[in-house]
């Protein structure tokens, strides 16, 4: 009696100690975006959409999707629609966790505020050197030189005068085409590594407008080589571009991670690559 009492007490203490622990709630994440099914493939979530009809596009899939419960279009065996969506993610699949509604994104219009000049604004204002090559045509053939001397960077047009003209208005197109193209008003900008001033004397043997040439920290080749190579290295890449701008890389991925972000981070360097998740959490 006395063993079996003990084998007794052990069964119930092993039975204590493999108690399954509570585990934390799965995050959810919400898109808007396009979901197309096809005879290839079932309902996938789409970053990105070939513009012909029926469209064209792919991505990770969606589980308990149902096409019955949504309006959508439908063409040669092909289902799509624009939806906003809701689930859990995990790594690979989306898992809807409640049902899809007609999407609410717009697309933004251009924010011109970022292609500002960083070189001091001139006393009188920035004004052409030369009128008579001041034109969209030099404007393009200066950034087509630039392009070739050793350590280009990038190049922008700052077409923020067009804020102080009265009667502009940004969303129409007719004010835009009259306003936001005067070469003699906007500033042309480029950017090398080094010394940018070593290359006025070659600019200005073309372009007669206003002109601002600042420094970069990485050429354009540079960045536009990190950019393949990045490209190819990340998991779940669905875009990739270069932002002269900013002199980095930006990589579009389905889901951004503090974690994943560390790692590209010690990786390129902190502020080079910059992941953007397509898929974006749901706060409580």
């Amino acid at each position: 009696m006395r063993g079996m009492w003990l084998v007794a007490v052990l069964v119930t203490l092993a039975a204590c100690g493999t108690a399954p622990a509570a585990t934390a709630p799965l995050m959810r994440y919400q898109a808007d975006g396009t979901v197309l099914s096809n005879p290839q493939h079932g309902p996938q979530l789409c970053a990105g959409v070939l513009e012909s009809l029926p469209p064209q596009c792919g991505g990770p899939d969606i589980s308990g999707w149902d096409w019955n419960a949504v309006q959508h279009s439908a063409k040669g065996g092909v289902r799509w629609g624009e939806y906003h969506v809701v689930g859990t993610w995990d790594g690979q699949r989306l898992t809807l966790t409640e049902p899809p509604h007609p999407a609410g994104h717009r697309d933004a219009p251009p924010d011109r505020s970022r292609f500002t000049t960083p070189c001091p604004k001139p006393v009188g204002g920035w004004r052409p050197v030369d009128p008579a090559t001041a034109t969209l045509e030099a404007e393009a053939a200066a950034i087509a030189r630039a392009r070739k001397l050793p350590g280009y960077a990038g190049s922008w047009v700052d077409h923020n005068y067009v804020e102080e003209i009265e009667g502009f208005d940004p969303d129409d197109p007719r004010s835009v085409e009259r306003y936001a193209n005067d070469p003699k008003r906007l500033v042309l900008n480029l950017r090398f590594t080094g010394d940018p001033a070593v290359h006025e004397a070659a600019i200005r043997e073309i372009w007669g407008g206003a002109l601002c040439l600042s420094r970069a920290q990485h050429t354009a080749a540079e960045l536009h080589a990190l950019q393949e190579r990045a490209g190819k290295e990340i998991k779940s890449v669905y875009s990739t571009s270069v932002d002269e701008l900013a002199g980095r890389v930006e990589i579009g991925v389905w889901v951004v991670t503090p974690e994943l972000q560390r790692e590209v981070d010690e990786k390129y360097g902190k502020g080079l690559v910059v992941l953007g998740g397509f898929l974006k959490p749901v706060r409580s």
